[in-house]
């Protein structure tokens, strides 16, 4: 394929990932820091992402207004050097970008069941923890949910294993949790990335634009599923499908991205190391998923 052609197929494939793509300037940073930066040491320079979210369509102001407030948040924090500004991972935040890590990019891990009592002495927004951690309400004060989530201090958890009639545990989970939103999500996941997963790889900033977009849209679907037992979910579950996709894009897509951020992309010290032994493990466990 000519350099032409190459240009045209690249800026074909992102302009189908962004089609009605709604994006915020937050969200995407918080993509660029736990795919790119997190894994190379946690802090970058702010010119490499006003670069990057500038190629997706946010401005400087928005960006600068967005790491403003996650430095507000507790999650960056910013140090100069001259006029340059230079913005890392707090310690509260890299223990966040490591659990979300490793649902993204780790190996599937078989959760197993909790049901948790709250007393009365906790107040409503210990439910609502739960219900975003994947929990469902059974009851005003009563919720179950797999076993990877922490739970409120205070609350009674009792470790559940299914037996007997565990061939009911898909219409259990159906009654419990509104699924089919999620399935709908897998399903636009697929639909957006699938043609990406099989098109010719491509090169520097281009392969950085689709690969944050990838990561961000899985990110974003996998994180507000609940992520059940195998054994609790529909047949044919799209999850599965869209799990394989993310890896076979990826892993297509990280040749040229990790070339471009060790080329472009700085930290105090210097240059982002293309690769490392972090960036290496996350490229073997996804190729485990593809069985090679």
């Amino acid at each position: 394929m000519t350099e032409g052609a190459e240009r045209i197929e690249a800026a074909t494939s992102l302009a189908h990932v962004l089609d009605d793509l709604p994006l915020r300037a937050g969200g995407f940073i918080v993509t660029l820091y736990g795919d790119v930066v997190a894994p190379r040491g946690g802090e970058v320079w702010i010119g490499n992402i006003i670069d990057t979210c500038a190629a997706v369509g946010i401005s400087e102001t928005l960006v600068r207004t967005a790491v403003s407030r996650l430095v507000s948040a507790g999650r960056l924090e910013g140090r100069r050097d001259g006029r340059r500004s230079f913005y890392r991972l707090t310690d509260a935040a890299r223990t966040e970008f490591d659990d979300a890590a490793r649902a993204i990019y780790g190996p599937d891990r078989t959760p197993g069941w909790h049901f948790v009592y709250l007393p009365d002495a906790l107040d409503d927004g210990a439910m609502a923890q739960l219900e975003r951690a994947g929990f469902a309400r059974l009851k005003p004060n009563l919720a179950v949910g797999p076993d990877r989530a922490p739970v409120p201090d205070g609350a009674l958890v009792f470790a559940a294993t299914p037996e007997g009639g565990s061939a009911a545990l898909p219409q259990f989970a159906a009654g419990a949790w509104d699924l089919a939103q999620h399935a709908r999500a897998y399903d636009d996941f697929v639909a957006r990335f699938a043609n990406l997963a099989a098109a010719e790889p491509p090169r520097g900033d281009t392969a950085l634009t689709l690969r944050l977009l990838l990561v961000h849209c899985y990110r974003q679907t996998l994180l507000r599923d609940p992520r059940l037992p195998a054994a609790a979910l529909p047949a044919r579950w799209p999850g599965h499908a869209a799990r394989r996709v993310f890896a076979e894009a990826y892993l297509r897509l990280s040749p040229g991205t990790d070339s471009h951020v060790g080329s472009a992309f700085e930290n105090m010290a210097g240059a982002l190391p293309a690769t490392n032994a972090t960036t290496d493990t996350r490229l073997a466990l996804l190729g485990e998923i593809l069985g090679q």
